[in-house]
């Protein structure tokens, strides 16, 4: 019997929540430094300006391909929600990822194999209630989710912007202006 969400649909102008969790339920991220590698690759891969490598050599881009909507980063876990342009480009940009941090953590940690448990898992969102549950569900994964670093949350709240990190879509979802005077009312509408 296939796995639930390891066949996944790929249609393009389509959001999916994205999810992978380390071999044997393993902590893939140990310290901070760890999990700021993590948030790193996502400017490495998703910024409006192409990375190189010390050769000089650019890095996968995804900008205008994939956004990311929401995540939440967990000791052995995360998950994301993305919005995909076109079609392949969230499964190319989800391997350039999981490829890079798994390089960097066997290197650090000096092991071998495999990092995650499988490839990661992604379902579609498919209307516009789901996606609404899908956000909450993402930044209140961590009991601490109020203070918890690894996530999106301030973005949504405009304590943090980066060009990688695209809430647009969501906070329009939810009819929220985005000025400063409404935090308490996004903070309520995240909760529910």
């Amino acid at each position: 019997m296939p796995r639930r969400n390891v066949i996944r649909l790929d249609a393009p102008d389509s959001f999916y929540h994205v999810y992978a969790r380390g071999n044997s339920k393993m902590r893939i991220f140990i310290d901070e430094q760890d999990y700021l590698t993590f948030l790193k690759l996502f400017a490495r891969y998703l910024s409006p300006e192409e990375a190189k490598d010390p050769y000089g050599i650019s890095y996968p881009n995804f900008y205008h391909k994939v956004d990311l909507v929401a995540f939440c980063v967990m000791p052995n876990h995360f998950h994301l929600l993305a919005y995909q342009y076109q079609q392949g480009a969230l499964t190319s940009f989800m391997q350039s990822l999981m490829t890079s941090y798994s390089r960097y953590f066997n290197q650090k940690y000096k092991r071998t194999g495999s990092l995650f448990e499988s490839r990661f898992r992604s379902s579609l969102v498919s209307d516009d209630s789901y996606l609404q549950h899908i956000t909450r569900y993402i930044h209140l994964n961590p009991r601490t989710w109020r203070t918890y670093e690894y996530s999106s949350l301030p973005y949504y709240l405009q304590r943090a912007q980066e060009a990688w990190m695209r809430p647009e879509r969501i906070l329009e979802l939810f009819r929220i202006a985005t000025d400063t005077s409404n935090l308490s009312l996004i903070m309520k509408k995240i909760r529910r």
